[in-house]
């Protein structure tokens, strides 16, 4: 084999590496994220892109689906009206949904009105690649997306594009 060939099979290898990854189905993360990660999470100060703090007592006692994402994001910006039509589907069901942004109050703004979501949009600032990180996402990539239970333990985790019906699946399993 001469040196192109070994290239050409090198980077197909890593596009079926990074295919896999951000194709990847739900990966169970139970017992795996720290019980000081989950608190650090519920005890963050979170805020809307208008910089208003958000009452976060409400998260804690229902089945939360915490999406990490941002506006530059083609997948993240992909995904949100799966999420905006799941956070509708399971209203009055004990689930709640949470944006975390990772960007800037103004984009999202922005952004927000053109994509209005139902759900809670948080900004992540300076803690928001800590906290998913804390989180298991130790790709630090986006979008990210957690499940945690209503006693507040993290049940599934999904690094990339959501898959409706495997969310769909993970929600109705953790009800």
């Amino acid at each position: 084999m001469n040196r192109r060939q070994w290239v050409v099979i090198c980077g197909i290898s890593l596009l079926a590496l990074l295919a896999g990854i951000f194709s990847s189905p739900w990966i169970s993360k139970i017992g795996s994220v720290s019980e000081p990660a989950i608190k650090a999470f519920f005890s963050n100060e979170w805020h809307s892109p208008d910089g208003k703090e958000l009452d976060t007592q409400n998260w804690s006692g229902k089945v939360l689906v915490v999406n990490f994402w941002g506006s530059w994001c083609p997948p993240c910006v992909e995904e949100m009206p799966e999420l905006e039509k799941l956070q509708w589907e399971f209203s009055g069901q004990n689930v709640l949904f949470v944006g975390i942004a990772i960007d800037s109050p103004s984009n999202v703004r922005e952004f927000l009105k053109k994509t209005p979501v139902s759900y809670p949009i948080a900004m992540g600032g300076m803690n928001g690649s800590q906290i998913y990180k804390a989180l298991g996402n130790t790709q630090s990539a986006l979008p990210y997306t957690v499940l945690i239970s209503p006693s507040g333990k993290i049940l599934d985790s999904k690094l990339g594009k959501i898959n409706e019906d495997e969310l769909r699946k993970s929600i109705k399993s953790a009800l």
